[in-house]
């Protein structure tokens, strides 16, 4: 649990920690150079699990990776110190890992609080997230979001730190961790279960951090996409030549990776180009295909409700998720 300048909301996620029907672990609190009254409430508090490492402000990477390295169990369970955790949290993904050898990252669902502070916007990302559970489920849709709530998360130690923990890309620091985690084949599943409950306020990192926005989420799936799905790969298509998919076709082109057709369904885009690439519509796509062999398709168009028309049309053109296409946006 890294904390910074926390102490109005560390005692209640404190108090969720020692509510926990499981009670075999160790409570790591990172203390990244804090400046108001957290040294004093972790001082204060009383319960001989808490073990607190104290460093000078270095940020949230420095932090998880000092709590990481100073973490003595098998298994590491991620806490926010503004967010609350079910009484039976730990005790189920624990369960659940340990039933489940092969498994190396089990999550949850999530709901956020306060609910009047939730924006549609958000409340929109957690229902998208929280409907994904299964190993199948989640691997199809990396490439769209992160599928978890970072705090919602258990994994097993030593691989995680084998593979270089939390790394600074210049992007979200756990979103990258996930899209390594998929590179290497690692399985990952979700408890179907609520059981953290993630504070929503104007000053998560989300909100104030430029590593979380919109433009280096693009740059981290472009970067694995490349070196993953990919690689090797003679040709590629981008389904949307809208933002989204200017924008990602930025950072594609910059690795090699050039589109050889954008498709697009306004008719004002079909028949010109984007970046000196033809537009086509829905209907050219056959023989495009046809054309270009063997194309591997990329559907970034942000829009709400686009992605599974766009799904339904692939499937009616015969294309397989994950195979032929992924959807990224």
């Amino acid at each position: 649990m890294p904390v910074y300048n926390g102490a109005t909301t560390l005692p209640e996620a404190l108090t969720s920690l020692r509510e926990q029907s499981f009670g075999d672990f160790e409570i790591v609190v990172v203390d990244d150079g804090s400046r108001d009254e957290t040294p004093q409430v972790l001082a204060d508090w009383t319960d001989e699990r808490v073990r607190v490492i104290e460093i000078p402000h270095s940020g949230i990477i420095e932090a998880l990776n000092a709590g990481l390295n100073a973490c003595r169990g098998e298994l590491v369970a991620r806490m926010d110190a503004d967010d609350r955790c079910h009484p039976t949290r730990l005790q189920r993904q624990v369960e659940h890992l340990r039933a489940e050898p092969g498994l190396n990252l089990l999550a949850s669902r999530v709901n956020a609080f306060p609910s009047d502070d939730v924006a549609e916007g958000f409340r929109i990302y957690l229902e998208w997230q929280n409907a994904l559970i299964t190993h199948e489920q989640i691997c199809r849709e990396i490439f769209i979001e992160s599928p978890f709530a970072h705090p919602t998360v258990m994994f097993r130690r030593k691989p995680v730190l084998a593979m270089g923990a939390y790394q600074e890309h210049g992007w979200a620091e756990d979103y990258d961790l996930w899209l390594r985690m998929h590179h290497r084949g690692w399985s990952f599943a979700k408890l179907p279960e609520a059981l953290v409950e993630w504070r929503e306020h104007p000053d998560r990192a989300t909100r104030t951090d430029s590593r979380y926005s919109v433009e280096n989420f693009l740059r981290a799936k472009a970067h694995y996409l490349c070196a993953g799905p990919l690689a090797g790969r003679e040709t590629i298509i981008v389904w949307g030549a809208g933002k989204t998919g200017r924008r990602l076709s930025k950072y594609l082109i910059r690795t090699g990776y050039a589109p050889a057709v954008f498709i697009d369904v306004v008719p004002g885009k079909i028949g010109s180009k984007l970046r000196q690439i033809p537009i086509i519509g829905p209907d050219d796509l056959a023989a495009a295909r046809a054309r270009l062999g063997q194309p591997f398709l990329l559907v970034a168009v942000a829009s709400r409700g686009a992605r599974e028309l766009i799904r339904a049309e692939l499937d009616r053109q015969h294309w397989t998720e994950g195979v032929d296409y992924l959807c990224v946006a």
